[in-house]
């Protein structure tokens, strides 16, 4: 039985390894000097503190404007509107690397959700206004779709728009939208008509989020710090006809395109990978009766069991970036992905929390770490129990993992 355990206490320290081509090789070192030398240290240490899926609004839009110099603020579009034309193992690179240099994190709204599809269903005005402003990362995206009653059943949703002159005139409430106190824009799914259907009543608009009649209350979180869920009231709100992306009635199609526009962001890779390696920091400098908690046999194996998981995830996320055929298909690859790596966070914050012990009784705040009280602790301790709180949400938001788990029953199992 001893044996076992330290073959098995021993795994983590190995994974399944593979060598990069020496061109892409390079490229990583390209893009870890520019993170050295380009990122703001006082942005970076607050992304260190916060560890977060997450960053604050000043900071995303700031770190924006530094890759739009460089050309790579939406590497992933088309190079004809100012993306980088990479593979899909140059962009994994790409964004490995921002995560493990403590680099806020890119808009995942820009880059994979109305970026992408404005240039392909947008009209000529849509694009030619909005395309320019996200490339050079001035204008910020909320995502309208979650209703009370309505979050992944959102072919029940309520919220109207009805068709007045040339202006929708939109009632109703979404809930659950990331950081619409602090966006420009966002991009609704609304009902226009109530006559068939649910699937074939939505449409697909663009609200700019200071029109009047708009309220939005941002909702208290038990991790004290984040304020970016919010909820939107809508009374009244007159949007041009303009703003309609595609046509009426395809909201539905349009947002099921954009929901599978990137199939390996919800498996959180790279942050799973740096937070691991944040776990195993943090079991190195931790102490049990004298000697580095990262000795203790039983917490070994569990780390072992952990790197284990999160070695598989990276490699069935690079088999789906490799575009291999899968028997049960795509959908329910990409449900797998969001399922895992859900669970992946939760495992990974909890062994933090449970490694820094009494020291977790406390709620640690970014702000911590910024005045005295943070000097009262290793930088390892502050915001573990926030984060830890904070990924309670992972197996909910973006799809609940009990519906993920239906996906993968219909898709890969005609159940």
């Amino acid at each position: 039985m001893q044996n076992a355990i330290e073959r098995a206490g021993s795994l983590w320290r190995f994974a399944m390894h593979f060598e990069l081509d020496p061109e892409l090789q390079a490229f990583r070192e390209e893009v870890r000097a520019f993170v050295r030398d380009n990122l703001p240290e006082d942005m970076k240490a607050r992304q260190m503190a916060a560890g977060s899926i997450f960053c604050s609004h000043d900071d995303e839009r700031a770190w924006a404007k530094i890759l739009a110099k460089k050309g790579w603020q939406v590497y992933s579009w088309p190079v004809e509107l100012g993306g980088c034309g990479w593979n899909a193992m140059k962009s994994f690179v790409f964004e490995d690397e921002l995560y493990k240099g403590f680099a806020p994190p890119l808009s995942f709204n820009t880059l994979h959700m109305i970026g992408p599809i404005i240039y392909k269903l947008g009209s000529q005005e849509q694009k030619d206004h909005f395309l320019p402003l996200m490339r050079h990362g001035d204008v910020s995206w909320a995502q309208g779709f979650s209703e009370p009653g309505s979050g992944s059943d959102l072919a029940s949703l309520r919220t109207r728009a009805d068709l007045v002159g040339d202006k929708y005139v939109i009632n109703g409430q979404k809930i659950w939208t990331s950081g619409a106190h602090e966006a420009d824009w966002g991009f609704f799914l609304v009902k226009t008509d109530t006559t068939c259907k649910p699937q074939l009543g939505m449409s697909f608009l663009l609200v700019d989020m200071k029109t009047p009649g708009i309220t939005v209350r941002t909702i208290p979180q038990i991790n004290n710090d984040e304020h970016h869920l919010c909820e939107v009231f809508l009374e009244n709100v007159e949007v041009p006809a303009g703003n309609l992306i595609g046509e009426a009635g395809k909201g539905w199609t349009y947002a099921k395109m954009l929901l599978e526009g990137e199939r390996t962001g919800s498996s959180y890779i790279f942050w799973n990978k740096r937070e691991m390696r944040r776990l195993l920091d943090m079991a190195r400098a931790e102490k049990l009766n004298g000697n580095p908690i990262a000795q203790d046999p039983a917490f070994r194996a569990r780390l072992a069991a952990i790197q284990a998981e999160l070695t598989a995830l990276e490699w069935s996320v690079l088999r789906v970036l490799a575009d291999e055929e899968f028997t049960y298909g795509t959908a329910a690859a990409s449900s797998v992905l969001k399922v895992r790596g859900s669970e992946l966070q939760h495992a990974i914050t909890e062994a933090q929390v449970d490694l820094i012990g009494e020291k977790s009784l406390r709620v640690y705040s970014v702000h911590d770490l910024l005045s005295d009280a943070g000097t009262l602790w290793p930088d390892h301790v502050v915001n573990r129990t926030n984060m830890a709180l904070l990924t309670r949400a992972a197996t909910i938001f973006g799809g609940a993992k009990q519906v993920q788990k239906n996906i993968i029953a219909k898709a890969a199992f005609g159940l």
